[in-house]
């Protein structure tokens, strides 16, 4: 058996590297490194793919979705609601832009943002939700739409983690992730189901004018050379890192293809056990559906529930398979972050996830046979 990793980016390449390769020679002697050909075709491709009016490439995805927000026009004291439970660099972007942000809880199954408590959380000063699509399955967007148009309030996605994924509104239309609300945001990091080999992110939006002042702000403000007209950063995707996404992005719904595959195998070696709670979907069922997209499983994401689930890790690390905790300290408790606004029992679902999630090896080139010996690790150690 080959070695077990958490992901996989040395073998994906072998399935790509003679175009990778090619076109990264041609950038050399070209040297076409910033804004070149290869990022504008990555542009138009991935706007084909995702059936958005606009992509804008920038450097990370961290600076996406403080691009997004600066696009918007929040201004410092307004408050943004997001989740609790997922990483920092939702939150960080709040408060560098002295935006106020709100944190709020998640739902227990799908680990996404709580729509009742985003509700609970709209003030006057409410401008903005930012949505997170968790371990690559949407939040419910039929509901933040509702409510964003209820309240005025701008919908920002931030898909660094499902993109590819659909969205299947109550009405049957499918849409996909990152597309919905007023502006998204994703991260081209390595690991993600699309990654560069380096850094790299994308905005979306359906809207020509915030298009328009998107494209001004990742390059300094500008529209034409040393012509600075709106307040602007140094945010652009390298050619290198758009011809590795280029080659990746016609293999991308395959790739999610093979992650829900092993999805499945995870699902089935786990079924009726007690103490162990697999990833639920929301709009499909990818036991039975082949065709359904609706979770592209980012992370599989395991929730133990006998209170062994440190021990799970150590047992796993003892045996050479990794896994992440994702996330064992919810933002609310984080130092930069923690606010007296914030009340515990405002976060149940929060607080007893830290304690009971753990996500196994998840890429498009695991096998049968490392899948067979995760999960026969797992269910030893559990049964034990």
């Amino acid at each position: 058996m080959k070695k077990i990793q958490m992901v996989d980016l040395g073998g994906q390449y072998e399935g790509i590297k003679e175009q990778v390769n090619s076109a990264i020679a041609t950038i050399m002697e070209t040297s076409a490194f910033i804004n070149g050909p290869e990022v504008r075709s990555f542009q138009a491709e991935l706007e084909e793919y995702l059936g958005v009016k606009h992509v804008i490439p920038c450097a990370n995805g961290t600076d996406a979705l403080q691009i997004a927000m600066m696009g918007l026009g929040l201004q410092p004291g307004d408050e943004v609601i997001t989740a609790d439970f997922t990483f920092a660099a939702t939150v960080e972007v709040i408060a560098l832009l002295q935006l106020i942000p709100v944190l709020v809880d998640v739902e227990p199954d799908s680990f996404n943002i709580d729509i009742a408590a985003v509700e609970k959380a709209i003030t006057p000063k409410t401008k903005a939700i930012v949505p997170v699509h968790l371990f690559g399955q949407c939040a419910n967007m039929d509901a933040i739409m509702e409510l964003a148009e209820k309240h005025n309030l701008f919908v920002i996605e931030d898909n660094a983690q499902a993109i590819g994924a659909d969205y299947t509104f109550d009405d049957g239309r499918k849409q996909k992730a990152g597309t919905i609300g007023h502006v998204g945001a994703t991260s081209f990091f390595p690991s993600k189901n699309l990654g560069a080999y380096g850094d790299g992110g994308a905005i979306f939006t359906n809207d020509d004018e915030l298009a328009h002042t998107l494209r001004g702000i990742v390059n300094h403000g500008m529209y034409e050379r040393y012509h600075h007209d709106v307040v602007g950063v140094n945010s652009r995707l390298d050619s290198i890192q758009a011809a590795v996404l280029r080659a990746k992005l016609p293999k991308l719904d395959g790739y999610c293809d093979s992650r829900r595959a092993a999805a499945r195998s995870y699902n089935e070696a786990f079924k009726g056990q007690p103490h162990i709670i697999t990833p639920k979907t929301i709009k499909c069922d990818i036991a039975t559906n082949d065709d359904s997209n609706c979770h592209v499983f980012h992370q599989y994401t395991l929730r133990i529930t006998n209170g062994k689930r440190d021990a799970l890790v150590k047992h796993l690390a003892d045996n050479d398979i990794p896994c992440g905790v994702y996330y064992p300290i919810p933002l609310h408790k984080q130092k930069a972050y923690v606010d007296e606004r914030y009340n515990e029992t405002d976060f149940p679902v929060t607080n007893q996830l830290i304690k009971e999630v753990i996500s196994l090896p998840m890429h498009t080139e695991l096998d049968s046979e490392q899948i067979d010996f995760i999960t026969k690790t797992v269910l030893e150690f559990v049964n034990g």
